[in-house]
């Protein structure tokens, strides 16, 4: 019998090194998550806020913690627990970039374990399942999620609701249980209140139950699907209803119509011939800088075939060897019909239609389906445990139910007849084949009985033939891609399932997923190659075609093959994810901020500043009133204190540095009384002529003039006045002004003070230089 023990190493016992024996998968997955954690961790942080960050901590540093504040759609987007998130931290951090680039790398670990653990639920064990691992891990069109807070805190919830959404619908087809629709509620409302996007998590369910847990033509898997797990689209349309009524209360409507179907065209090309498939391959291996966003794509042409033509080799290859890969890759091109017809119907028509099949933060969500789609593919389905009925009388337990649990069962974490003594025995869903499976010593070796055989009719046309088993009886439905391989029993050659096998003492022997040494036997065809299969391939299907001639032929080729492939895939992916991390780095906001603080540092304490737009590059136009600088710096702590009117204001320039005000603008023409120019004074009115008409607008006014004792004076121009301070002696007085006309009038309230001026200027306040 295999001992249950601690492994142990030749200088004692060591849980790592055995651990990392017995479980050579996991460790390689544990390790490929941690090097895909620091790795997206060290390249945001190369970068910084940019654009969009901005206006949602200004909107967060001007607002109280309010319902209203938190159901507020930025840009159409209903995101409140992104606002909760991102008001948190602007109260707690100010405009720092650390917590955010922390705040990522920690959804992205909860995410990538997550996928992890799908993967290992969902498809066969083997050394391939590490392929759709790699590809979700180091995908190159999720660099945006995980660098950009105004992306990630949208992008990664819901891709951590899918996951989620997609791991309790899988459960509750294998098991029945209603409880895991509780979790698959729950996940949908988690990506929901994050991001709007995540309604679509609701057809990604529907879609993969019909595609790969039901049999039949379309229309006929169709309604099977509804027919046997109602229960899950009732409550998931209870929700879409209920967000639907919610968001479009609230929402504008952002449909809009192409300008020609040459624009469609166009965008579909750039999307899946520049975004999708090469992303997918680790393209584009040349970005396109785009401000201090993060880039878009621009793939060499080259590039792009190659990506084409390797995705068209994957996807003929692994048809070939399984017939469940038909389905994997129509539910991975219904999923991105979805996401394009969105949007297509939301970008197209706009200013942004010439890029919006380029940017990868568009389909970042396409990867989480992309990955799961090539697992299937290439590994096939997981077998799940069969409670169909055997041949024998079934036992009792010990409360006298007459279901006794099966050695499947105690290898299904969800199975309710596991009795305490056999406890110690269970294996969790998520252990692969081969795993240690303790046994208490005084337990009587038992022989599983052969599970019941499904009818089907080819992977397009299969069907259960017991749909109405009740859910006790058959808790798992009809699955005709999941169950349990079979294999010619060794002394009268019947099939038998694979997942049958004997529950007490074992010899050692080589464990064939992981490497150690212990569990029981499972198909040799797994991971090792035979002179029938080439390695990798994973446990096959009795419906599978047969392999082709040429890879059992020529295995050593195609392996070799193989892995120059995934190598050329994986350096490519090193390139353009360093190329992504030289474009992030380059950051006009960060630098703009650096010196404004130096600026405020170093100025005197009574420094004041007009209010002016940042630079477009660190905030468009378009997000006005969020790109002027007294709502830019209003998370600051050391903020500048901008005012309406000053005697000696100043700006911050576009580079961040502070200058004196000058206005630039129609002036005074020049006054009739020598060394005085315009002399107000008596309590009368002068009336001073503009070199140009201004229109009625928001305008500076500039005032230089000469006074003989206080008073307060009044500037008028096309009907609107202003008032101001008059001081004794030569001054100037800059104050805001909206009005319009070519003709200035100036009077003084005190008729003992006179007033001269010749310098009166109307325009844009601009540095002086």
């Amino acid at each position: 019998m295999a001992s249950t023990g601690t492994p142990t190493t030749p200088d004692g016992p060591g849980l790592l090194g055995g651990w990392t024996r017995i479980h050579p998968i996991r460790a390689a997955a544990v390790a490929m998550i941690l090097v895909s954690l620091v790795w997206r961790a060290q390249l945001a942080s190369r970068g910084y806020l940019a654009v969009d960050d901005y206006v949602l901590i200004a909107r967060a540093a001007e607002s109280d913690l309010t319902p209203s504040f938190l159901l507020t759609l930025y840009n159409n987007h209903f995101m409140p627990a992104a606002l909760l998130v991102t008001w948190l931290v602007t109260r707690a951090a100010g405009l720092a970039y650390w917590p955010y680039v922390l705040l990522l790398t920690a959804a992205q670990a909860v995410l990538a374990v997550s996928f992890a653990r799908l993967l290992r639920t969902l498809v066969r064990p083997g050394w391939a399942l590490l392929v759709p691992l790699a590809l979700f891990l180091f995908s190159p069109l999720t660099l945006e999620a995980t660098s950009w807070w105004a992306v990630g805190v949208n992008m990664l919830p819901m891709q951590i609701a899918m996951v989620l959404a997609i791991g309790a619908q899988v459960r509750y087809v294998r098991t029945g249980r209603k409880r895991h629709l509780a979790t698959l509620a729950l996940a949908v409302v988690f990506g929901l209140i994050f991001f709007e996007k995540a309604l679509l998590v609701v057809p990604l369910v529907f879609l993969l139950t019909a595609f790969l847990f039901v049999g039949g033509p379309p229309v006929r898997a169709a309604l099977s699907t509804v027919r046997r797990y109602w229960p899950s689209w009732l409550v998931l349309t209870a929700l879409s209803l209920a967000f639907l009524a919610l968001y479009g209360s609230r929402a504008e409507s952002s449909l809009r119509r192409p300008d020609s179907f040459g624009e469609v065209l166009s965008f579909l090309w750039q999307l899946l011939g520049s975004t999708v498939v090469p992303g997918l391959l680790g393209g584009p291996w040349r970005w396109l800088p785009a401000g201090d966003g993060a880039p878009v794509t621009a793939p060499p042409e080259l590039g792009r075939w190659i990506a084409w033509t390797a995705f068209l080799v994957l996807v003929v290859l692994t048809v070939r060897l399984r017939r469940v890969a038909v389905r994997a890759w129509l539910l991975l091109a219904a999923y991105l019909t979805l996401v394009t017809a969105l949007l297509a119907a939301t970008r197209l028509g706009s200013i942004y239609s010439d890029v919006a099949g380029a940017v990868p933060r568009y389909v970042s969500d396409v990867v989480v389906v992309a990955a799961l789609c090539i697992g299937v593919a290439l590994l096939g389905l997981r077998p799940a445990p069969d409670y169909s009925a055997s041949a024998d009388p079934a036992p009792t337990n010990r409360d006298g139910d007459p279901h006794e649990a099966t050695v499947d069962e105690r290898a299904d974490p969800e199975s309710e007849n596991v009795t305490p003594d056999d406890a110690s025995a269970q294996v969790t869903a998520d252990d692969e084949p081969g795993d240690p499976v303790p046994v208490p010593a005084e337990a009587e070796p038992r022989v599983a009985v052969p599970v019941t055989t499904y009818g089907g009719h080819g992977v397009l046309h299969a069907e259960y033939d017991h749909d109405e088993v009740p859910p006790r009886d058959r808790p798992s439905a009809a699955r005709p891609f999941d169950a349990p391989p079979r294999r010619a029993d060794a002394t009268t050659g019947s099939s038998r399932s694979t997942a049958a096998l004997p529950l007490g003492p074992v010899p050692d022997r080589p464990d064939p997923v992981d490497g150690g040494t212990a569990g029981p036997p499972s198909p040799p065809d797994q991971l090792t190659a035979t002179p029938e299969q080439p390695p990798f391939t994973g446990g096959r299907d009795p419906d599978d075609p047969p392999l082709p001639a040429v890879l059992v032929r020529h295995r050593e080729a195609v392996s070799a093959g193989l892995a120059l492939a995934l190598v050329a895939a994986g350096l490519g992916t090193a390139w353009t994810t360093a190329r992504f991390g030289d474009e992030w780095a380059v950051k006009s906001g960060r630098t703009y901020l650096e010196t404004v603080r130096a600026e405020l540092a170093a100025a005197p304490p009574d420094t004041v500043f007009f209010d002016q737009p940042v630079p477009g590059d660190v905030v468009p136009m378009l997000s006005a009133p969020y790109n002027r600088q007294s709502t830019f710096f209003h998370a600051l702590p050391e903020r500048p204190v901008f005012v309406t009117e000053a005697e000696n204001p100043s700006l911050l320039d576009s580079s961040g540095r502070i200058t004196p005000v000058k206005v630039d603008g129609p002036t005074a023409q020049p006054g009739p009384e020598q060394a005085c120019g315009w002399k107000v004074t008596g309590g009368a009115t002068a009336r001073l002529p503009l070199t140009g008409p201004r229109d009625d607008w928001f305008w500076v006014v500039r005032i230089g003039y000469l006074s003989s004792g206080e008073s307060t004076g009044t500037f008028r121009l096309g009907g609107k006045e202003k008032r101001f301070p008059v001081k004794t002696g030569l001054h100037q007085i800059f104050f805001e002004f909206t009005g319009g006309g070519d003709t200035v009038e100036l009077s003084v309230d005190d008729p003992n003070v006179t007033l001269c001026t010749n310098e009166v200027a109307i325009g844009t306040p601009t540095p002086q230089q």
